[in-house]
C-alpha cells in the first residue's frame, strides 16, 4: 500500500484580552511551525479572543470579525508563502439578507491563500461558565470535507467533539483526519463529581479514532482566564487510538507529528466497521426525543 505521509501541527497558547497581541503572537507561532516542515497547521477554537462565554452577558461585537477579515488576511498570506494549509477558528460576524448572525467558525485557507468554505460550529452547549447559546448561532450548513493537497480532512469544533454522528459523517464523506479545535477546561473551585473530565474528553476523541480508523487531532488553550483553567495537553492520535503526540498542560507549543494516512484503510480493513455496519437499524438515532 502506498504511503501517504502528511505533517500536521497545533498550536497551543494562551490569550490575553489585547486581540491584535494574540493574532500577531499566533502568527509568530505558525510561521515557525511551517518552517518546521507542517503541511496543515490547526489553531485552538477562538485563537483570538479570551473565552468570553464564560459570561452569560458581553459586548459581543467587539471580539467579532468577518469572512474576509482580519485574521483571513493575516493567515492567507503566511499560507501562501510557505505553501501550507492553515484553519483559523474565529467569532464571525456575518450579515446575510440584512441580517445579522453569529457564528463560531472555522475559516480554513489552503496552500495558495485561498479562502475554503467555512465549518460552523453545529452543537452548541449551554452550560456554567459555557453559555455559548447566548453568542453562537446553531450552524445548519452541514460538516465540510476540505479535499486539499496534503490530504482530506474535517473540521469540527469542541463540543462536537462530543456526538458519534459528527464524526461517523465525515468519515464516511473521505475523511481521514479531524480537527477538533477547542477550549475547555476545569472550573476553578468546581469539584468534579462525576469523575476525570479531563480524561473523559481525550477518552472520547480517542473512541472517534477508533470506531472511524481515522487520525484525530484535538487542539485546546492553555492558562487561566477568570473562573476557568484551561486544560492544554493538545494532542495527535493514530486510526486505532493511539495518542503519538501531546502538548503540555500549561505552555504555548507547537506540536508536530508527521502521520501516514494510509495506516487507516490498513486497520479499517482489519477491523471492519464500516464494512460491517447495520444502517438498517439506525433510524432511530436520527429522531430527538
Amino acid at each position: 500500500m502506498k504511503n501517504e505521509f502528511v505533517t500536521i501541527a497545533t498550536i497551543q497558547s494562551s490569550v490575553s484580552p489585547d486581540i491584535q497581541s494574540n493574532i500577531q503572537k499566533t502568527a509568530k507561532l505558525v510561521e515557525n511551525a511551517a518552517k518546521k516542515g507542517a503541511q496543515i497547521i490547526c489553531l485552538q477554537e477562538l485563537y483570538s479572543t479570551p473565552y468570553f462565554p464564560q459570561y452569560q452577558k458581553v459586548n459581543k461585537d467587539k471580539f467579532t470579525e468577518t469572512i474576509p477579515g482580519t485574521s483571513s488576511e493575516v493567515f492567507k498570506e503566511i499560507a501562501k508563502k510557505y505553501g501550507v494549509v492553515i484553519i483559523v477558528p474565529i467569532y464571525e460576524k456575518e450579515i446575510k439578507n440584512g441580517k445579522t448572525e453569529y457564528h463560531n467558525s472555522a475559516v480554513v485557507i489552503d496552500e495558495k491563500g485561498k479562502l475554503l468554505p467555512t465549518y460552523r460550529k453545529i452543537h452548541i452547549p449551554q452550560d456554567p461558565l459555557f453559555y455559548e447559546k447566548n453568542y453562537f448561532k446553531q450552524s445548519n450548513s452541514g460538516y465540510k470535507i476540505y479535499k486539499t493537497k496534503f490530504g482530506n480532512f474535517a473540521v469540527l469544533i469542541c463540543y462536537d467533539q462530543w456526538f458519534p454522528e459528527a464524526a461517523r459523517s465525515v468519515t464516511l464523506a473521505g475523511a481521514d483526519l479531524v480537527f477538533y479545535p477547542t477550549a475547555i477546561g476545569n472550573i476553578l473551585g468546581v469539584k468534579e463529581k462525576e469523575g476525570d473530565w479531563h480524561d473523559a474528553w481525550e477518552t472520547v476523541m480517542r473512541g472517534h479514532a477508533i470506531a472511524n480508523n481515522i487520525y484525530v487531532v484535538a487542539v485546546n488553550r492553555v492558562g487561566i482566564e477568570d473562573k476557568l483553567k484551561f486544560w492544554g495537553q493538545s494532542f495527535i492520535c493514530d486510526a486505532f487510538g493511539k495518542v503519538i503526540n501531546r502538548a503540555s498542560k500549561d505552555k504555548d507549543q507547537i506540536l508536530i507529528s508527521k502521520v501516514d494516512l494510509s495506516a487507516n484503510k490498513s486497520i479499517r480493513e482489519e477491523w471492519g466497521f464500516m464494512r460491517n455496519r447495520r444502517t438498517d437499524t439506525y433510524n432511530s438515532i436520527a429522531k430527538k426525543k
